[in-house]
């Protein structure tokens, strides 16, 4: 597994390098944040650690653009840093982060989060199912999802990796109600250590893609007090 280390603090670039390493995580560094969105495009690491107070462009920015403009990968993105007020983590999340860590932070905690993330991938793989309802199709296998505007004619649907696999999920127990513990156990694993509203940041992320009104949604619907559920009658 390749990792981007984005890290304007020589020391700390270093020490993050130093514990992945010693899992066995080939590891790239930068300094800044164009450097980084050119090391993306040549690389195509599989998980981003990304400081968020970086120079040339932010950490927010090369996280936005990264979810705009995907590469061969979708990478992970861990977002790094030292801001730690609640506003902060709600803006990464937003912008597409995956998880979040605010420094000073235990090195072994990261590496724990690092393998959290990647685990994902995991969990999906042998996996060789199609899930259809009325309005789409998923491949697990081919990893594509459709969106069925009119017989006959179908629209593929430029997801991410996570929000694939919330599509999945949903998708694969219509009707059922999901908290979001149980999407973190299903998504992250029970060794995530993030801020549970990561959780709606995708489900809004996700339904800007596949509803026709996300503000008013017909798929991913919100029950209140418990969590979301998907619904969508069958073919």
């Amino acid at each position: 597994m390749d990792i981007l280390i984005v890290e304007d603090e020589a020391e700390i670039a270093q020490l993050i390098q130093l514990y992945l390493e010693k899992e066995g995580f080939a590891c790239r560094i930068c300094r800044d944040g164009l450097s980084a969105l050119q090391v993306f495009q040549e690389q195509q690491p599989d998980l981003i650690i990304l400081d968020l107070m970086i120079p040339e462009l932010d950490g927010l920015e090369v996280c936005a653009r990264i979810r705009q403009k995907p590469g061969a990968k979708d990478p992970y993105i861990l977002m790094l840093t030292a801001k730690g007020e609640e506003i902060d983590r709600i803006i990464g999340l937003s912008t597409g982060a995956d998880d979040y860590m605010v420094k000073p932070f235990s090195p072994r905690e990261l590496v724990a989060r690092v393998r959290a993330l990647l685990r994902r991938n995991l969990r999906q793989g042998g996996q060789s199912r199609t899930y259809h309802t009325q309005h789409f199709t998923i491949d697990v296998d081919q990893r594509v999802a459709h969106r069925h505007v009119q017989p006959g004619k179908n629209e593929s649907l430029d997801l991410t990796t996570l929000e694939f696999d919330l599509l999945t999920t949903f998708m694969s127990y219509p009707g059922r109600v999901w908290n979001r513990a149980q999407l973190i156990e299903k998504l992250w694993g029970s060794d995530f250590f993030g801020d549970e509203r990561v959780v709606d940041t995708h489900v809004a992320r996700l339904r800007k893609k596949i509803e026709p009104d996300p503000a008013n949604p017909n798929f991913v619907k919100t029950v209140i007090g418990v969590g979301y559920k998907f619904e969508d009658a069958m073919p």
